[in-house]
């Protein structure tokens, strides 16, 4: 997944600017501004970009509970086109289906084949649908999975920390908001500090510990400064 972000890297220029001074970018052509402590999050659009964006979706596990149906409940992985075969409820399509949605559809369709007032629950049990990359100097790179509210520090966790290398002032988050490629930079040091909030990482996101992406993407801010403060956010150039 490192390759994803050379490209990106490759776009941008970034003019130096005193290390204690306010954090915002400068443009050069290449870089636009963007608010410099505020990754917004994705949209629904982003979220669906090469993926099914909800709950559920292609290659997830789910639990189908139908309660004191035993016969009819059971635990069903979702095909490679989004669909999940339910007895006597048939195949249905999960794109962009929360577990609750999917849950009532299966309720309607066994209502329909004569099961006097089903009472269903969908749970999922294990997503490869939604899932957030984590790359670096982890001790575990790899692709995790993103079940409900995950922020950066809980991502790098899941890759179980950074390794005995990892330069944690130098933290990149790569994400699509409305089509357009954002980086932000942030300071492991500084969120255990308190000097900001922990941020939220989302489905797609792609996560970077260490300073080789850092250095690409904020070459000159980064010299001489020794705890980043506030999170600095670029628009890459999509073009």
């Amino acid at each position: 997944m490192k390759n994803t972000a050379r490209p990106w890297c490759l776009l941008l220029t970034v003019l130096a600017l005193p290390s204690c001074a306010s954090s915002t970018l400068v443009d050069t052509g290449q870089v636009s501004i963007a608010t410099p402590d505020t990754l917004p999050a994705p949209t629904t659009a982003d979220l669906t970009d090469g993926v099914r964006p909800h709950f559920v979706g292609p290659f997830d596990e789910i639990a189908v509970d139908v309660l004191g149906l035993p016969e009819l409940s059971r635990q069903v992985r979702v095909d490679a086109s989004g669909h999940v075969a339910v007895p006597l409820a048939g195949s249905i399509d999960t794109a962009q289906k929360s577990p609750e949605q999917l849950a009532s559809e299966i309720e309607d369709r066994l209502r329909r084949n004569f099961v006097k007032n089903p009472i269903v629950t969908v749970t999922v049990t294990e997503t490869v649908s939604q899932t957030v990359t984590v790359d670096g100097e982890v001790r575990s790179p790899g692709i995790y999975p993103v079940l409900g509210r995950m922020t950066l520090m809980k991502a790098i966790a899941s890759a179980q920390g950074t390794n005995e290398i990892a330069d944690t002032n130098h933290v990149v988050v790569f994400r699509k908001v409305d089509g357009q490629q954002m980086a932000a930079l942030y300071d492991l040091r500084a969120i255990r500090m308190g000097a900001y909030q922990d941020p939220q990482v989302y489905t797609n996101d792609l996560v970077f510990v260490g300073e080789s992406n850092a250095r690409r993407l904020f070459p000159q801010i980064l010299q001489g400064l020794t705890v980043l403060m506030t999170p600095l956010v670029a628009i890459l150039d999509n073009n």
